[in-house]
């Protein structure tokens, strides 16, 4: 392992990894491309060894394989992570509950700079830099990072995940375990029980389709010709801000710079203006189709396809087609 190298947080959850994983593997690929060092993922647990063939986009797999690490707890985490996190130029975290408890502890530790909200990562000469959201995402800032290693936290959806063991580019990876070192004797938090909270509602940054509404849709009762859209093509309904202000639709249902980013293999806009907060959260979709009165709405600008008409009209032939079909 060299300063020019990258480390990336395998997070897993109940002895599974989670999804963010994934696309933190892919961020660290192009960024590791970069830097012209490895990438190398890094994952604790207490079954750890059985994860690591699904990681095989990394060119390193670091494994600490210990019992006290079964259950997510800070202590022992922060020091697994610290031992490892030396030599490199930038540590991807994912912001999760677990990565914000870590990720500042380990730039405090390190006395590393630590950018929270990351969208977006690459590599100017000697610096990392990365787009950042803050506030509620309402302003993004460009960050050029210098020191190492850059603890870097990323945005879940913000990033294409690499495919479930994946291998490296033109390599074998290589997988190396390590003993956890010891531990204080008392920990001031420590694991005790999962509390699973109940079923909760559709994760849209996991979707492959995306039905989207916007002020277009004028009513709530209106909502129901999404549903039905939604169902007939296999996808989720989602929103822009106004829509999501209303009520209408919770707020993990919300697209946008102060919601969610998506990148599903289609997303149908429907009555959305196209607004630069909301155009934010969803134009690294693979296909972008619009569906809006005004022939001079901004969304048009990014759709690959648009149709300058009433979705209120569009949308229940287009369901009466699909169901013929």
């Amino acid at each position: 392992m060299s300063a020019v190298d990258v480390l990336v947080l395998a997070e897993l959850q109940r002895d599974a990894l989670a999804d963010v994983t994934f696309e933190l593997l892919a961020a660290g690929r192009a960024l590791a491309s970069g830097t012209g060092g490895q990438l190398v993922a890094l994952l604790l647990g207490g079954n750890a060894a059985a994860h690591a063939a699904s990681l095989a986009a990394a060119d390193r797999v670091v494994l600490v394989d210990d019992a006290r690490l079964a259950a997510y707890s800070p202590e022992p985490f922060l020091a697994a992570l610290q031992e490892a996190a030396g030599p490199f130029r930038a540590v991807l975290i994912g912001s999760t509950s677990v990565g914000w408890d870590l990720a500042p502890m380990l730039s405090a530790r390190l006395s590393a700079p630590l950018v929270t909200g990351c969208r977006g990562l690459s590599v100017a000469g000697d610096s990392v830099m990365a787009t950042a959201s803050f506030c509620g995402g309402k302003m993004i800032a460009e960050v050029e990072v210098c020191a190492s290693p850059a603890i870097l936290m990323l945005l879940p959806g913000s990033f294409r995940p690499v495919a479930e063991a994946e291998k490296g580019p033109g390599r074998e990876t290589v997988v190396e375990t390590r003993a956890l070192a010891a531990l204080p004797e008392s920990a001031a938090v420590r694991f005790e029980e999962w509390i699973l909270p109940e079923a909760g509602d559709v994760d849209i940054t996991q979707q492959d389709l995306l039905v989207a509404v916007g002020r277009g849709i004028q009513q709530k009762e209106n909502l129901e010709l999404a549903e039905e859209l939604a169902g007939a093509l296999g996808g989720a309904v989602c929103a822009s801000r106004p829509v999501i202000d209303q009520g209408w639709l919770p707020p993990t249902r919300q697209v946008g710079k102060s919601g969610m980013t998506v990148r599903p293999k289609c997303f149908l806009a429907l009555g959305i203006s196209g607004a630069p907060e909301h155009v934010e959260g969803m134009k690294d979709s693979e296909l972008i189709v619009a569906v809006n009165s005004d022939p001079k709405a901004p969304i048009f600008d990014v759709a690959h396809y648009g149709v300058a008409a009433d979705l209120l009209d569009l949308v229940p032939a287009l369901v009466d087609a699909l169901k013929t079909r």
